[in-house]
């Protein structure tokens, strides 16, 4: 399987799906309701969301025989082709929904390609507002804007990257008490959060403003994100030798056979170097 040349369908992908995201950012979008998680974010979809996927799916297509590559995407209902087929492409075709809505950074496209274990061995990220495109290929590398990418950690403060403001948050105290565990650790000066964004940009943004971190804690109401929220992140962090893991430090299962939201292990992506 010629992952290079994969990579390169999918960015094209993504990119044609950041035009459409472009082309809507300044209109009044109708909001419409699915089923979802148990919070709003996960239950919004707009026409954007169904436009970008079909533009993506029409690039991905042509892959589906010639690679024998199976199937997840947001919209689209599973249809369990990433338990037959080697590989499925896992796809969120705007991610950060609610952002978009509210005329706020945060939304991105994100296309993975996932093996049947659930090892992410291509990641591609495009950010419309920024017009920033992110990507990976297992055993190759990182990429920022196609050049190989190499994280500066500057900050003399931990970035804290969350969807929800954390007095927002449920459990706010236990997450507090991690970040200052990590502050202390660090010998930082102090912690700034920045709020708002999709899970996918909440990982970029840890890479973006290190030393950081962004984590989903385990819980029972469904929801915490879905595979195709971290699966193309998980192979840029790979590729950047970085954690993106469970709650408890394990592998991120990327393939799970009970439905795709991530509540029952937490997700915990770091750039905690210095």
């Amino acid at each position: 399987m010629d992952l290079q040349q994969l990579a390169n369908i999918a960015i094209e992908a993504a990119l044609s799906a950041g035009k459409i995201i472009q082309k809507h950012m300044d209109d009044s979008i109708t909001v419409e309701q699915k089923e979802g998680g148990s919070n709003y974010a996960s239950q919004v979809v707009t026409q954007v969301d169904r436009e970008c996927e079909a533009v993506i799916l029409s690039h991905l297509k042509p892959t589906y025989k010639a690679f024998e590559i199976g199937l997840l995407s947001e919209e689209t209902e599973d249809d369990e082709s990433r338990f037959k087929k080697d590989f499925f492409w896992c796809i969120d075709p705007l991610d950060g929904t609610l952002a978009f809505i509210n005329k706020q950074p945060g939304f991105s496209v994100s296309i993975a390609l996932v093996a049947k274990d659930g090892t992410p061995v291509i990641g591609v990220v495009f950010d419309p507002s920024t017009e920033t495109l992110y990507h990976a290929i297992k055993g190759i590398g990182a990429y920022k804007d196609r050049t190989p990418w190499t994280i500066k950690n500057t900050n003399d403060y931990l970035t804290y990257a969350t969807d929800k403001t954390l007095k927002d948050t449920p459990k706010s105290a236990k997450i507090q008490h991690i970040l200052n565990t990590h502050k202390t650790n660090l010998g930082l000066k102090g912690i700034k959060e920045i709020s708002g964004a999709g899970a996918v940009l909440n990982a970029i943004l840890v890479l973006e403003n290190g030393p950081a971190c962004f984590l989903k804690l385990p819980k029972k109401d469904i929801g915490g994100g879905s595979i195709w929220d971290y699966a193309a992140t998980a192979c840029i962090y790979h590729e950047l030798n970085l954690p993106a893991t469970n709650f408890n430090g394990e592998t991120l299962d990327l393939n799970k056979k009970d439905g795709t939201f991530m509540n029952h292990q937490g997700v915990f992506y770091s750039n905690l170097v210095l």
